[in-house]
C-alpha cells in the first residue's frame, strides 16, 4: 500500500489537531469529508499512578467514590484521590507479608487488609491507624476479604482452604471455619443481599455457602478446568461471575448453580481478576496475559479490543461507582486509570472478531460474510484482522461522511491540490 494512499484513506477520520491531519489535509483536498463525529484530537491514554514498591495485588473504591484503596508486594496499603491519583497520607504499614486483598466498609470508615502474614488488619480510613489488634485464626496466607453489606462482618479466604467469618467491631470469630474447598480459597464475596457467600478455589470450584449458619448450599459449581482466581456476584444478585487460570470467565445462576451459556473465551492467559459494572450490563477482566477485556454480561461477546498498556499481568480490575472508569492494578507496580465509556460502543459502531484472510484475500465474519479484501501484499503482516467500523471515541458515537468534493476513479489524482509540502 502506498504512503499518499494511507494519508488518502484515513485522513477523513484523523483528529483535527494531530500532526499527520494538519500536514496533509491542505494537500489532499478532494477527498472524503467528515460531517460529524471528527475527533479534535487523539484520546488521552489511562492515567497512571505509581507509588508502590512492588506490584499491585488489589484495590477498592471507598463508598462514596472519592477513594481507591490498594494492596501490594510490598506489605502496604495506600489511598489515592480518585479523581486527582494523588497519594493521601502516608502507606499504611503493619502487615508483615504481602497485602493480598483489601475492602472498604459500606459506610467508608474503615479499610481492611489480607496478607501473607496469615492475618486480616482493620484501619481507620480517615487516619490511617490500625483498629485494634491483627484478626488470626487462619493457618495459611488470607487471599481474600470482604465486608458484608451492612458492615456487620468480614469474611476470609485463606491458604489453608478455609473461609472465616468474623465479628467486624469486635475482630472475634464468629462461628467456625467453613470447610469443604480441597484447594487454596483465593476469593471471597457476599451477596448483594446479604445471605450468601461465595467463594473460589484452587480446587476448580466455586462454592456457595449460607452467610448465617455457614453451611454449603447446594454442590460445588464445576466447569472451570484450572483454579478459580476470582469470583464476584451481580449487583442484582442472580449471576455469579467466576475467573480462572483456564483462561475463561464463566457465568452462574446464583439460584441454581448452573452454567450460563458458554465461557467467556478471549485471554491467552489466566483470568486473575473480574467484576461487574454497577448496572450489571458489562463484566471485565484482569489476566496474567497483561490485558483488560470488557465483555456483555448478557451475550458473553467482546465489546472492544483489550486495554493494554501494563507489562505485567493484571491483578485486579474494578469499576468507579458511576461506571465511567475502570481501574486496573498489575504486578508491574502501576495502578492505571481508563476511561470505560470509551470502550462501550453505540448500536452505530460494532467490534467485530473476524477470520484471517482466506486464500483470495476476503476477510469474513464469524457467519462467513465478506467484510473487507485485503492485498496480497500486505496479508502476511496483517496484525489483526478485526474491524472497527467508527471510531468508538468519537462524541456522537458515530460518524457522518459526504462525497460531494470526492475524486474517485479516473479522476482520483485530483484529490491532490496544486499546492506542496
Amino acid at each position: 500500500m502506498s504512503t499518499p494512499h494511507t494519508y488518502i484513506s484515513t485522513g477523513p477520520f484523523l483528529p483535527s489537531e494531530s500532526p499527520l491531519s494538519t500536514t496533509f489535509s491542505r494537500y489532499f483536498t478532494k477527498g472524503i469529508q467528515m460531517q460529524r463525529g471528527k475527533l479534535l484530537s487523539w484520546p488521552e491514554p489511562p492515567l497512571k499512578w505509581i507509588g508502590h514498591k512492588g506490584g499491585v495485588n488489589c484495590m477498592s473504591y471507598s463508598p462514596n467514590g472519592c477513594y481507591i484503596a490498594t494492596g501490594s508486594y510490598d506489605r502496604t496499603i495506600r489511598i489515592w484521590d480518585a479523581e486527582t491519583g494523588d497519594a493521601v497520607g502516608t502507606p499504611l504499614e503493619g502487615h508483615t507479608g504481602w497485602v493480598w486483598s483489601v475492602a472498604y466498609s459500606p459506610d467508608g470508615q474503615h479499610i481492611i487488609s489480607g496478607s501473607y502474614d496469615k492475618t486480616i488488619r482493620i484501619w481507620n480510613a480517615e487516619t490511617g491507624s490500625a483498629v485494634g489488634k491483627p484478626l488470626k485464626g487462619h493457618i495459611g496466607g488470607v487471599r481474600s476479604v470482604a465486608y458484608s453489606p451492612d458492615g456487620r462482618h468480614i469474611i476470609s479466604g485463606s491458604d489453608d482452604n478455609t473461609i472465616r467469618i468474623w465479628n467486624a467491631e469486635t475482630g472475634s470469630a464468629v462461628g467456625k471455619p467453613l470447610e469443604g474447598h480441597t484447594g487454596w480459597v483465593w476469593s471471597v464475596a457476599y451477596s448483594p443481599d446479604g445471605r450468601h457467600i461465595i467463594s473460589g478455589s484452587y480446587d476448580n470450584t466455586v462454592r456457595i455457602w449460607n452467610a448465617e449458619t455457614g453451611s454449603a448450599v447446594g454442590k460445588p459449581l464445576k466447569g472451570h478446568i484450572g483454579g478459580v482466581r476470582s469470583v464476584a456476584y451481580s449487583p442484582d444478585g442472580r449471576h455469579i461471575i467466576s475467573g480462572s487460570y483456564d483462561k475463561t470467565i464463566r457465568i452462574w445462576n446464583a439460584e441454581t448453580g448452573s452454567a450460563v451459556g458458554k465461557p467467556l473465551k478471549g485471554h491467552i492467559g489466566g483470568v486473575w481478576s473480574v467484576a461487574y459494572s454497577p448496572d450489571g450490563r458489562h463484566i471485565i477482566s484482569g489476566s496474567l496475559d497483561k490485558t483488560i477485556r470488557m465483555w456483555h454480561a448478557e451475550t458473553g461477546s467482546a465489546v472492544s479490543k483489550p486495554l493494554e498498556g501494563h507489562t505485567h499481568p493484571v491483578a485486579s480490575v474494578a469499576y468507579s461507582l458511576d461506571a465511567q472508569h475502570i481501574i486496573s492494578g498489575s504486578s508491574d507496580g502501576v495502578i492505571h486509570l481508563w476511561d470505560s465509556l470509551q470502550q462501550i460502543p453505540s448500536q452505530l459502531t460494532s467490534y467485530i472478531e473476524a477470520e484471517r484472510p482466506d486464500q483470495e484475500g476476503w476477510v469474513r465474519d464469524p457467519g462467513g460474510g465478506l467484510l473487507y479484501w485485503v492485498p496480497n501484499d500486505c496479508r502476511a503482516g496483517l496484525h489483526s484482522p478485526a474491524l472497527l467500523t467508527i471510531p468508538l471515541t468519537s462524541p456522537a458515537r458515530s460518524v457522518s461522511l459526504h462525497f460531494d468534493e470526492f475524486a474517485f476513479g479516473k479522476s482520483w489524482t485530483q484529490i491532490s491540490s496544486t499546492a506542496r509540502p
